[in-house]
C-alpha cells in the first residue's frame, strides 16, 4: 500500500530512538534539523531522500537498511 514504507521508517525511527534514550526534540537538533520536521518523519509523513535516510541512520548509529526493515511478527498470531 502506498505510503507503507514511509510509516515503516517513522516506527522504526521512533524505536531506535527511543531505545537510546533521546527525546523527539534532542536527536532532532543533535542532527540539525527542526523538531517538527522530526515529528513528521515518525509519523510516516514525509517523503524522505536516501541522503536523509543515511543521516538519521549515522545519527543512530545503525546500517541505514535498519530504518527500513520490516520488524513486525509475522505467521499466525
Amino acid at each position: 500500500m502506498e505510503g507503507d514504507l514511509q510509516r515503516r521508517l517513522g516506527r522504526n525511527l521512533r524505536s531506535l530512538r527511543r531505545a537510546r534514550g533521546l527525546s523527539q526534540e534532542a536527536f532532532a537538533d543533535m542532527l540539525h534539523i527542526h523538531r517538527t520536521y522530526m515529528g513528521g518523519l515518525e509519523r510516516g509523513e514525509r517523503n524522505i531522500t536516501l541522503k536523509t535516510v543515511e543521516r538519521l541512520a549515522s545519527g543512530l548509529e545503525v546500517d541505514p537498511a535498519e530504518l527500513l526493515a520490516d520488524h513486525r511478527p509475522t505467521g499466525p498470531f
